[in-house]
């Protein structure tokens, strides 16, 4: 039987991809790729991506699968050719996300595990705080894309 938690944490993560989802159906290119307010915001196609290679990255640690490969620093410089490319990257981080809520093992939410080396960062986090940090991050750039959406609307991108 699956762990009430873990029954709670894709739930929570289905909303959020299905809301991210909504924020880059019908954008163009321009609008996935502006910075709402210069060079030091982000643009929604770099919340998609950091958003949702961050989310991996801590959902493996919360579940104690091997740390994907990441460069935190290129998330940021993401720039997407169109909204059917950028929605390609996020079906396919979406199926790696649910598949590793995919499992039936009870969850140790005080078990310690290794994280990806940041300066700013701790090496080890909790089970527990990796599950909760990945959902609460991922909303809080689900957020992020809707606001920046909305702003380039209402500039008439």
């Amino acid at each position: 039987m699956t762990d009430a938690i873990i029954t709670a944490a894709r739930d929570i993560l289905d909303d959020s991809l299905k809301e991210l989802r909504v924020a880059v159906v019908g954008a163009t290119p321009d609008e996935l790729n502006r910075r709402p307010a210069g060079p030091d915001t982000n643009s929604i196609a770099v919340l998609v991506v950091h958003s949702l290679t961050s989310t991996r990255s801590w959902l493996s640690v919360a579940i104690g699968a091997p740390l994907p490969e990441r460069d935190r620093d290129a998330e940021f410089v993401t720039v997407t050719e169109s909204e059917a490319a950028l929605l390609a990257f996020l079906d396919q981080m979406a199926g790696e996300c649910r598949g590793l809520l995919a499992t039936d093992a009870p969850f140790d939410a005080a078990v310690e595990r290794p994280t990806h080396p940041r300066s700013d960062a701790p090496d080890t986090a909790q089970a527990g705080w990796a599950l909760l940090h990945a959902l609460e991050h991922l909303r809080e750039h689900v957020a992020h894309t809707q606001l920046t959406r909305q702003l380039l609307a209402a500039r008439g991108a």
